[in-house]
């Protein structure tokens, strides 16, 4: 279902024009019509199950009657146990009816529950995946799993149980309206005219439900996101003593759910209580217009007894519809939050006819024409200001800077995380805009500063960074990263769960494990963001020679980490406050002075320059 799932989260991602930027309203649960489309046989299928079961309800009063009209006032003894037995016969056939018709519509509306959930989950998530780092600068991942979780669950409560009971209820409470209105004409035109003076002020209530059940949804969302990002953080936490204000902070924003949650159940509370209430007052006029009927002559006490179970058919679904009114009103509002972030674009967009990138022996060609570019989330700061930079193939150049000078936005740009809002970036001579993104990033293999590890073991850690490799080919990528010794060492080896984030790891592992990755990957671009900067002595000097042997014969950028790779790269650029401002070789720019120079001078002592010196800072 993984392709039906891509494939609704690309339709609704792609349909309509939206009044703001990948927002658009949502005003029911019509957004789950997509969802429910692919299963419309299942849906008939239930549909049928459900009317089945609500006529066998609505015909036991029928059966009831006749029980009544029939087998009790036979004159003849003989007669009446036989038409009693036949009655009770009929009455245990519809009530097999009903047992069989409702068993079948459980399964296949909880079945239909758990197969849409399963298709929402998928493409919600598939959908944020594919969302740029701009998307997650306002949005929270505490928040999206509060969706995917909290709001499909509400979902599937509504498809697989709710909507069912709803739809069975609607037809057997108009069925049995219908059945009042027909025997019993005059009295229930009366009721039914009532019942409308109810209908009125319940959707006025109820659309205050679904507003605060929209609210109740967000106040969760903020307690998951706070949870979140405390729990990915907890060594933070505990160094500062934090855990106490951390666990206030939780509690004041579950506190702050918990009121608005009820505030929703006070004014539902109220709904339901509005609508049973008014609705039984109105049916007991009726009823007690049919026992004025029987007292006239005008009716017999079978059509009584008849008129009884529909009045309580009749109660009892309008009773059981106000609880799954509610339900809807508060599916409602997950799902439009769900529609939400299914509606969200991604800014940096696929070109809509791909160009191929060429073939390359060795490394790739760079090139950053006129660059510029600000964050979202910082528009009145260039992060980047009209940049020149050519990388031959082949070559290594070392990006210099101190913090904020844009040395990681140029790496950003070059993965398409973002797009500059001016200027070209071409790779091997296409613009990075104009090739597919899975193309562009299958060339670029990165070794970022703080080393991703997933749960899992480290054989398929490692694997992450091409799937399809053997396990041979695993291995060989972690002896050339120096990984294999720490590795074989393992309890399982290579099987070795590394725990969430590695935390059975050193930093130095972890970062090991980053570089047999990308090494694995083979790109003919290789992005090094401060690779180094978690290793020890030892390890540096291992890695280094790593380092270098996956350097042979690719074009590499190199984040200043290591003085060693500095004095080692083709070409040094010295960037600050976004514009490049000095550029040649290690030796070049000491002689000049310049920043380079001072930044060197802050750590270490120039005229001794040592392999293993700190450079400056990103």
């Amino acid at each position: 279902m993984a392709s039906t799932s891509s494939t609704l989260a690309s339709t609704l991602s792609a349909a309509g024009s939206d009044p703001a930027p990948g927002r658009r309203p949502v005003r029911s649960l019509s957004g789950l019509f997509p969802f429910l489309r692919p299963y419309r046989g299942v849906i008939v299928l239930a549909g049928l199950f459900l009317v089945l079961a609500a006529l066998a309800t609505l015909v036991f009063p029928l059966a009831l009657r006749a029980l009544i009209d029939e087998g009790l006032v036979a004159t003849d003894p003989g007669a009446r146990v036989m038409a009693l037995r036949g009655h009770f016969l009929a009455l245990f056939a519809v009530g097999a009816a009903l047992g069989v018709f409702s068993a079948a519509r459980f399964y296949v509306v909880s079945w239909l529950g758990e197969r849409v959930t399963a298709d929402l989950r998928n493409a919600v998530y598939g959908h944020v995946v594919q969302q740029s780092p701009e998307f997650f600068e306002t949005t929270r991942s505490g928040e999206v799993l509060s969706r995917l979780t909290t709001d499909t669950t509400l979902v599937q409560t509504v498809v697989g149980s709710s909507l069912s009971m709803g739809l069975r209820n609607a037809v057997m409470g108009l069925g049995a309206l219908v059945m009042l209105v027909i025997t019993n004409p005059t009295v229930m035109t009366q009721v039914l005219g009532i019942l409308v003076l109810v209908v009125l002020p319940s959707l006025f209530i109820g659309r205050r439900v679904r507003k605060l059940s929209r609210a109740s949804q967000d106040r969760v969302a903020d307690s998951s996101a706070i949870a979140a990002e405390v729990l990915n953080a907890i060594p933070v936490v505990q160094s500062y003593t934090q855990e106490r204000r951390e666990a206030q902070r939780f509690a004041a924003s579950t506190e702050h759910a918990f009121e608005t949650a009820r505030r929703r159940t006070r004014v539902r509370a109220f709904l339901v209580a509005f609508i049973i209430s008014a609705t039984f007052g109105a049916l007991l006029w009726g009823l007690y217009q049919g026992t004025q009927a029987v007292i006239h002559g005008e009716i017999s006490a079978g059509h009584l007894g008849q008129t009884v179970v529909y009045v309580i058919l009749l109660v009892s679904s309008v009773a059981v519809l106000s609880e799954v009114y509610g339900d809807l009103l508060r599916a409602a509002g997950a799902t439009e939050r769900l529609m939400e972030l299914l509606a969200s674009r991604s800014p940096v967009a696929e070109p809509a006819a791909p160009v191929a990138l060429p073939p390359v022996r060795g490394g790739s060609a760079l090139r950053l024409a006129g660059v510029r570019f600000h964050y979202p989330s910082r528009p009145d700061r260039a992060a980047l200001d009209d940049i020149d930079l050519t990388v031959r193939p082949g070559e290594t150049v070392a990006l210099v800077g101190p913090s904020g000078a844009g040395k990681s936005t140029v790496f950003q740009l070059l993965l398409r995380f973002y797009d500059a809002q001016a200027g070209a970036i071409e790779l091997d001579g296409v613009p990075v805009g104009a090739t597919s993104l899975a193309a562009l990033r299958q060339r670029i293999g990165i070794v970022p500063q703080d080393s991703t590890i997933f749960s899992a073991d480290a054989m398929e850690n490692i694997r992450y960074g091409r799937p399809d490799a053997s396990d041979d080919e695993v291995v060989a990528a972690a002896r050339a990263a120096f990984a294999h010794d720490f590795l074989s060492a393992l309890p399982q080896g290579y099987r070795t769960f590394l725990g969430e984030r590695g935390v059975r790891l050193s930093g130095g592992q972890r970062q090991r494990i980053a570089i047999a990755r990308a090494m694995l990957k083979n790109p003919p671009l290789l992005l090094l963001d401060e690779a180094t900067s978690a290793l020890d002595a030892e390890s540096e000097r291992m890695v280094q020679a790593a380092l270098e042997a996956a350097m042979a014969g690719r074009t590499t950028l190199v984040i200043a980490h290591r003085l060693a790779t500095v004095q080692r790269a083709d070409r040094i650029v010295v960037l600050d406050q976004g514009r490049i401002v000095e550029q040649g070789t290690h030796a070049d720019l000491v002689a000049r002075g310049g920043l380079y120079a001072r930044l060197a001078a802050m750590q270490f002592d120039v005229p001794q320059l040592q392999p293993d010196a700190s450079s400056a800072d990103r």
